[in-house]
């Protein structure tokens, strides 16, 4: 699939109110300068038309930035930085500059961000979350700003997807788990996000299946060492018989394992426990993490050169979604 049309423009803003363009600009930069009425009229058509202002000069407007807005929901998460790190492999050689933005887990401090990266007219925008406010999608299709949604293949994307199945991937660690012989497993799961859910529900679907108690603890909180230490703890106390924990990613497992060691917990022989992104920190602790490995930095190079390709032929087809495959590393620790 392709699309080339254009951005929203003061003009259009201006042709649906019945106004001039500088009316239209006049408000823009300070609503008092118009009548109520008139503001009310404009108000409207920048949401209905998804407008953006654009804080570049005109003539740098007319042509490409050489920008790729990417968004992260976190700064310090390993899975991010190889991420990016896979992105700009591909984008510096190709004379395009990364413009970083920071969103928090939060899809209206996303939605901020895009309107800020718009703003200034990048030319493509990868995106690290697969759920976005209704305004946010609004803005990206009236933009026609090509985009890239990461880290997940099964959530239907704005434009284009390059991620994994993360439902199949955390049903798939539930099984080995299961198999076993563990009767009693945890979720433990922070974030909140998207891909945090599909991986419960993967979770779900294993241990229903298998006859087993559904037992999640989940918060919409950052993922942290000493987070993974205060999970294991609330299920412990939830489900004072659990014999197993998988996580959402491995800063829990590990803080979880080192909660357990810790705690006297023989870690797999009374709790097992699996991670989620196959970290480095997963290689380096003892007992080794078993973990889902995911292709993050591959994940980065694929949308990077996607994106590109059509941001230098808006005509070209494209695949909508790319789905890459994910390892189990068994570890010692399941």
């Amino acid at each position: 699939m392709s699309n080339t049309k254009k951005r929203p423009t003061l003009q259009d803003i201006a042709d649906q109110v019945g106004v001039t363009k500088m009316t239209v600009s006049r408000y823009l930069r300070d609503s008092k300068q118009v009548s109520q009425e008139i503001g009310k009229k404009i108000a409207i058509a920048v949401d209905e038309l998804g407008y953006v202002q654009n804080r570049a000069p005109d003539l740098l407007s007319r042509a490409k930035s050489r920008a790729i807005g990417i968004l992260v929901p976190s700064l310090t998460n390993q899975v991010f930085d190889e991420m990016i790190r896979g992105i700009e492999s591909v984008t510096e050689p190709r004379g395009y500059q990364s413009m970083l933005a920071h969103y928090g887990y939060s899809p209206e401090q996303e939605q901020a961000r895009i309107e800020t990266l718009l703003s200034y007219n990048v030319d493509g925008i990868i995106l690290s979350e697969s759920y976005h406010t209704e305004r946010a999608k609004k803005i990206l299709l009236a933009n026609n700003i090509p985009t890239i949604e990461v880290m997940d293949s099964v959530t239907p994307p704005i434009h284009q997807a390059v991620g994994f199945d993360n439902q199949k991937a955390s049903r798939v660690m539930t099984e080995r788990l299961i198999s076993n012989g563990r009767k009693n497993i945890v979720y433990l799961g922070a974030g909140g996000d998207t891909r945090t859910r599909l991986r419960i529900d993967g979770y779900r679907q294993a241990v229903e299946k298998a006859g087993l108690p559904f037992l999640p603890v989940a918060d919409a909180v950052n993922s942290s060492f000493t987070g993974g230490a205060e999970f294991l703890h609330r299920a412990l106390e939830t489900y004072p018989n659990i014999d197993a924990v998988i996580c959402t990613n491995d800063d829990l497992a590990v803080g979880a394992m080192f909660e357990c060691q810790r705690m006297g917990i023989k870690v797999p022989e009374q709790i097992a426990v699996a991670g989620f992104h196959g970290l480095n920190v997963s290689q380096a602790v003892s007992p080794r993490l078993a973990s889902v490995v995911t292709p993050r930095e591959e994940m980065g190079r694929i949308a990077a050169a996607a994106l590109l390709d059509r941001i230098d032929n808006p005509q070209v087809e494209f695949q909508r979604v790319i789905e890459l495959d994910f390892d189990i590393e068994a570890g010692e620790s399941i």
